[in-house]
């Protein structure tokens, strides 16, 4: 029963956010950045928290979402749906073909051979000028507004939260439905014991290539929106040190819990957003907070919240 009141007022505050944060010195924008990033690692946390896969390429997909997004609205068709479905399906394809050749390393070579995947994306962004803009990025397109036969759905920045809600609404329930099923169970026997799964007879390596599918097309997904939040996207949404961002959030949250990603999510975006404002140092400050909070919560801060709960 707590928990359901607990997610219940998650998204109430959700639902309200255009309102209330505004008036604590946030804005609109913010929050579909919060829920966009929230997307991306709650998607990697299927691979890193629940099958054990440590990632440090996975913006790569999120970058291939983004650069599919924008070059399907600058040079295919005006149309959001359309981007957002073939940006999805980009990064996510991209993650399933290359799954094969991650699914049977472990440990720091499986983050290894993500971060050489992730890195080949990249340059290959920056070295495409003609198509990509290069280091420049990709500019020129925006988010179109969607036509319902004669409704209008008109995408300005409160609009396109909702969408963003939306999104992350049916983004959760498909993590949500697939961690409660059998394969998400595999997933988690696998984290915890892979040795005695593989003596049972299973092959192991296609559930590790199914949770890496899996977190490509929702990171992917997250990638989309990304794209049109900000009308521009640049191989920096590829980089590896967005993918060790993305890494870091999760562990702030907590990687053993579901909506974890999404604490750790709001404690670093609206940590960087406030102290890039006031200091130029502010990674310096966003690894101090980093650095205290796996010394003093190893679980990750929604761990250290469950546990207590489980104490009283």
């Amino acid at each position: 029963m707590n928990r359901i009141i607990a997610i219940a007022a998650i998204w109430v505050a959700l639902v309200a956010l255009p309102w209330w944060l505004p008036l604590i010195g946030g804005y609109t924008a913010l929050g579909s950045k919060v829920l966009i990033y929230a997307i991306a690692t709650m998607g990697l946390n299927v691979l890193l928290g629940f099958t054990g896969g440590l990632s440090f390429g996975q913006a790569a997909y999120f970058g291939l979402g983004a650069y599919g997004a924008g070059m399907t609205l600058k040079y295919l068709a005006p149309s959001t749906p359309l981007a957002i479905l073939i940006g999805t399906l980009v990064g996510g394809a991209a993650a399933t073909l290359l799954g094969p050749l991650v699914m049977r390393r472990r440990g720091i070579y499986f983050a290894m051979i993500t971060i050489a995947i992730g890195q080949l994306f990249y340059f290959i962004m920056v070295r495409w000028n003609e198509v990509t803009g290069g280091e420049d990025g990709l500019a020129g397109f925006s988010r179109q507004d969607i036509h319902f036969g004669p409704w209008l759905y008109r995408l300005d920045e409160t609009n396109f939260y909702y969408l963003v809600l939306l999104g992350f609404t049916v983004a959760v329930a498909v993590m949500w439905m697939v961690l409660q099923s059998p394969l998400g169970h595999t997933f988690v026997a696998i984290r915890e014991n892979r040795r005695r799964i593989e003596f049972l007879g299973v092959r192991v390596e296609r559930y590790i290539w199914a949770a890496f599918a899996i977190a490509g097309f929702i990171t992917a997904f997250a990638g989309t929106l990304n794209a049109l939040l900000f009308n521009f996207t640049s191989p920096q949404d590829l980089h590896w040190i967005l993918s060790g961002n993305f890494v870091i959030m999760i562990v702030l949250g907590g990687m053993r819990s579901f909506f974890g990603p999404l604490i750790g999510v709001i404690i670093f975006v609206v940590a960087q957003d406030y102290l890039s404002s006031i200091t130029g140092n502010w990674m310096t400050f966003i690894g101090m907070i980093f650095v205290l909070i796996v010394l003093l919560f190893p679980r990750g801060v929604l761990g250290i919240l469950a546990r207590r709960v489980e104490v009283r």
